[in-house]
């Protein structure tokens, strides 16, 4: 496939990592010659410096016979430029924006094909938000995942040493939670992944991947994570977009207290909130943290724009008492210095929200992607279509699937039934089949089961 990407910032630079890996000719254009040099340096892709949105730039870029335009550029107004004119002179068939501001998304008829023609709306902010709010919900998750509009969902646990999983195998765990219905898709151990059969043992720090219905996945959580207290209070460092929007979201069920050090800032926030605590100050003072009481905190959440502030934040929270802290961290080398040792969650906005622009990308028809892992595997939603004849998948039990290596089946969502995956379950035509990718390598493997021949077309 013949992409263009539009900015080279963070968003864009990982979107292009992601891609190139997967044989798609890759072109990246942004105004700043250092940020191209340095992809053209680790990628086998090309690079052109300009401004996005001009003709002449989308032109030298490959527009004419491009098949899909990622405008990921830090400008609303460039990005929606861009993706017109590419419909209006080039007639790209696909059209992907990054839009951020809420005065443009509130107005929906802006993006109809008469209008600004964008055929998908991405804004990072909202992903993550939308993120951080599920793990909230779900004490004890790493990662908290939705599929099939929320009918089901995928929840990462890591196995404590002194928790009741440790040493028992998978259908002893399966015993001892009796009635919640679920399936452990996968297992990393040591940074390599298992797919699990019923004599697994689960080991100390092992990460378990697990699906279910949202009510048993919650269940089971209550189940594996005794000693975890419900969330009742959380602080949030940052009064940001990403902030402001995870206490607008969380102010109704959760006491939330906002700290932010711009005066301007504290003050717009304070004015959109309408149930939080909003503070102006430094979120790594440590006397203010005492003075508002972070050892009763459940939640510690630093969203500023700032990785070492957060990480700093964090640090300073778990030693004052907070039980958990989750931190927004933009480089993915700091990720994996701090997560687990130092920080309980590091969430990475590019991981997040690269699963939004894959499944427009991924062949066959998936419909949700959810990178895990930081890259290096993938939760999808493909729906089956076809018949037995024209379908390497419908009117087949799992068993009889030649599932590729490390892939597992987890779920099927029905209509509106989650049925989990057993080896003799018969996949029907329009299921939406959740699978997990340990090794994200397999992924066009996965694409071409879920293919229908030409003959059904």
């Amino acid at each position: 496939m013949k992409i263009i990407i539009l900015g080279a910032g963070q968003v864009g630079s990982s979107v292009a990592a992601n891609l190139v890996s997967e044989a798609n000719d890759i072109t990246i254009v942004d105004i700043k010659a250092k940020l191209l040099q340095s992809l053209s340096e680790r990628y086998d892709l090309q690079t052109i410096n300009g401004v996005a949105s001009h003709p002449s730039v989308l032109a030298k870029a490959g527009a004419n016979d491009a098949d899909m335009i990622i405008a990921v550029t830090n400008s609303d107004e460039t990005n929606m430029v861009a993706c017109q004119v590419a419909y209006t002179l080039f007639h790209t068939p696909t059209k992907i924006a990054r839009v951020r501001s809420l005065d443009y998304q509130n107005n929906p008829t802006l993006f109809a094909q008469e209008a600004l023609p964008i055929d998908v709306l991405i804004n990072p902010e909202q992903i993550v938000t939308e993120y951080i709010s599920r793990l909230v919900s779900f004490p004890g998750a790493l990662q908290v995942l939705d599929f099939a509009s929320g009918k089901a969902q995928m929840v990462a646990i890591r196995v404590a040493a002194d928790g009741i999983l440790v040493g028992k195998k998978i259908i002893e765990m399966c015993e001892q939670l009796g009635s919640i219905d679920y399936r452990v898709v996968s297992i990393f151990r040591e940074g390599a992944a298992i797919i699990p059969d019923g004599d697994t043992v689960i080991e100390n720090n092992n990460e378990l991947f697990i699906i279910g219905a949202p009510e048993h996945i919650k269940n089971l959580l209550k189940s594996v994570r005794q000693k975890e207290k419900p969330v009742k209070r959380v602080m949030i460092a940052g009064g940001g977009n990403i902030g402001i929007r995870l206490a607008k979201k969380l102010e109704k069920d959760y006491q939330v207290k906002l700290i932010e050090m711009d005066v301007e800032q504290a003050h717009r926030a304070s004015e959109e909130l309408k149930h939080t605590i909003v503070l102006q100050g430094d979120a790594a003072d440590e006397d203010l943290l005492i003075e508002e009481n972070i050892d009763e905190t459940d939640i510690f959440c630093a969203l500023t724009n700032a990785d070492e502030a957060n990480i700093i934040s964090c640090m300073l929270a778990k030693r004052l008492g907070a039980p958990k802290v989750m931190s927004l961290i933009n480089r993915a080398a700091y990720v994996d210095l701090v997560q687990s040792d130092v920080i309980d969650i590091a969430i990475s906005p590019q991981q997040t929200t690269i699963g939004s622009l894959l499944a427009h990308i991924r062949r066959g028809d998936v419909v949700v992607v959810h990178s895990l892992r930081r890259g290096a595997a993938e939760a999808i939603e493909a729906i089956a279509h076809g018949d037995k004849q024209s379908s390497n998948v419908v009117g087949r039990a799992i068993e009889e699937i030649n599932l590729p290596q490390d892939t597992s089946i987890g779920a099927i969502v029905r209509d509106d039934s989650v049925l989990i995956a057993h080896h003799d379950t018969v996949i029907q035509a329009e299921d939406h089949i959740i699978l997990l990718v340990a090794d994200k390598k397999r992924v066009p493997e996965v694409e071409r089961l879920f293919q229908v021949s030409v003959t059904f077309l």
